[in-house]
């Protein structure tokens, strides 16, 4: 299933939920978000059968994602239908780690390949100043989890914020020496909720080999995602640089994003969505909204251009 420009779309990213048992300050507003009436959300039976048809159409890769996802009712069981589908190669899950402890076992036995878990900063203190009221310690333990049932590789996403948390490039770096684990640093994005925070708090990914030089490129023939990897001298793990600002990849995209309440959004730094159910309503099939979509999909994204900035938050959008 290839769009106008030729490239190959195989990977739905899903958002299950928009509420979170965190609030990021870069990703929510501090009071969280109003929970929406069930009726407005897709339901499970929804995300079964568009998932169906996306892997009637050549998708192969499927990520759920919030929000928190495991904070959503009847998680496992969905993993399970997921993982239940023939041609689905990759069915991953991103979270915030805290509710690992509990799922991972449960999660992996479902069917769930693996998870990335969004981690930016070792210091407890100020991962409670990022997330306004979260434990270091939860997310520590979520990654215990995931190792000890055998989900690999464990992928620790941090958003590299300048004044924040870049006094600690060197020691991310430094966890993949004896971790085999991949720590993967995003440049933050303006979007909804950190629109207004980017602006003084972006740093470029560039910032890492400036003061990791140490690190070398891994060449990998089978890259299907955005980042960048290196290594270190010896090191059982990576590190991955995801460039959507400093650097454009979007001759790389392969996926489409579906957000909580039954949006698609062909780019991720668009507000241009498609509404699933107003669609369903009229009598099209879910194949031919999600063809609709990938033909619509953009050949680049306008975020450096100053174009208007997209007015949804991460935690609708699906991180």
């Amino acid at each position: 299933m290839k769009d106008h420009y030729g490239r190959k779309i195989n990977y739905m990213r899903i958002s299950i939920t928009d509420l979170c048992n965190l609030r990021c300050v870069y990703c929510m507003p501090e009071e969280g978000v109003k929970k929406h009436p069930h009726q407005k959300n897709m339901s499970f039976e929804e995300i079964i059968d568009l998932i169906k048809a996306g892997v009637s159409l050549g998708v192969d890769k499927i990520r759920l994602t919030g929000g928190e996802p495991l904070v959503r009712h009847g998680i496992v069981d969905l993993v399970k239908q997921i993982g239940d589908i023939a041609g689905i190669k990759d069915l991953t899950m991103t979270t915030n780690g805290i509710l690992l402890t509990k799922y991972a076992k449960e999660l992996k036995a479902a069917g769930l390949n693996r998870v990335n878990i969004s981690l930016d900063t070792f210091d407890a203190e100020k991962f409670h100043q990022i997330t306004r009221w979260g434990h270091i310690e939860d997310v520590l333990s979520g990654i215990e989890a995931a190792k000890a049932v055998g989900m690999k590789p464990i992928k620790i996403n941090t958003v590299l914020i300048k004044g924040f948390n870049d006094n600690e490039i060197e020691t991310f770096v430094n966890y993949t020496k004896d971790e085999d684990v991949f720590v993967r640093f995003i440049e933050l994005m303006p979007l909804g909720e950190s629109s207004g925070f980017a602006e003084n708090q972006y740093l470029s990914n560039n910032e890492v080999l400036k003061r990791m030089p140490q690190l070398t490129p891994v060449l990998d023939a089978n890259k299907t995602g955005p980042a960048e990897y290196y290594q270190l001298p010896g090191a059982k793990g990576r590190v991955g640089l995801i460039n959507p600002i400093s650097k454009h990849f979007c001759s790389e995209c392969n996926r489409i994003r579906i957000t909580t309440d039954g949006k698609i959004k062909p780019c991720l730094h668009s507000d241009y969505e498609i509404d699933i159910i107003a669609h369903r309503k009229k009598g099209e099939s879910y194949q031919q909204i999600l063809l609709q979509a990938i033909n619509e999909k953009p050949e680049k994204h306008h975020i450096n251009d100053h174009e208007k900035q997209v007015l949804r938050n991460m935690n609708e959008i699906g991180g």
